[in-house]
């Protein structure tokens, strides 16, 4: 079951009660997802891989918010998102239109979420030109591909709530989709994903957490 809640900027998130968290931080949804995500990972995949399209992997569709970001800065800056999301527990589109995410990002990438949410559980969509679209309807553990990518979204729940999502063996499994020099981000950072990311030649960024947490962590790929 999934409750709405609001955050502190405005925004809104579910709370998750099989899980016993929310899918955003309760400091503010909105602010998370832009300072983890597009500041810390999309802007940063665009300086290190110029002139090319982006290929993102995110772990945990959850409201699509994530993506909504990102198609609405690759739209602002002529920068094509291939955009590939793993969800274990899709939400309904009532739930997903419920979030009021409209008011944050323009309203053809938001009609194109929501007219196409369905159909991008099954295959791949352009959201709106140049934005691209795929949500498997998988765990993690379970997803393989021959497919390598720029960039790792790491948006699972907590370790504390969810800490099979966290374990070395996971962490490496969803690494291996990495270009080598593709960043993995997540708004995590503990001393035990840290070994794990490094114990597989990746090399470790502290950085700023959003309000409410002191830092995050990207890494990038050897």
């Amino acid at each position: 079951m999934n409750k709405i809640t609001l955050t502190a900027d405005g925004s809104n998130t579910f709370y998750n009660e099989t899980i016993g968290e929310h899918y955003h931080s309760k400091h503010g949804a909105v602010q998370e997802s832009i300072h983890v995500f597009i500041d810390a990972g999309l802007k940063h995949a665009i300086s290190s891989f110029p002139d090319q399209q982006i290929n993102i992997l995110e772990v945990g569709f959850g409201t699509g918010l994530n993506f909504l970001h990102s198609a609405a800065y690759g739209q602002e800056n002529k920068i094509e998102l291939n955009y590939t999301s793993l969800e274990a527990f899709p939400l309904q589109i009532e739930e997903l239109e419920s979030t009021g995410y409209n008011n944050y990002v323009p309203k053809d990438i938001w009609e194109g979420l929501v007219n196409n949410y369905g159909k991008a559980l099954q295959q791949t969509v352009q959201i709106v030109p140049g934005q691209h679209l795929r949500i498997v309807h998988s765990h993690l553990h379970r997803y393989e591909t021959s497919q390598q990518f720029d960039l790792i979204y790491y948006d699972a729940f907590s370790v504390q709530h969810q800490p099979e999502m966290w374990t070395d063996e996971i962490i490496a499994h969803v690494c291996q989709f990495l270009k080598p020099g593709g960043i993995f981000v997540t708004y995590a950072i503990t001393g035990k994903l840290k070994r794990a990311l490094k114990s597989i030649g990746f090399s470790i960024e502290k950085l700023p957490g959003a309000p409410g947490k002191r830092e995050m962590l990207r890494a990038i790929k050897g």
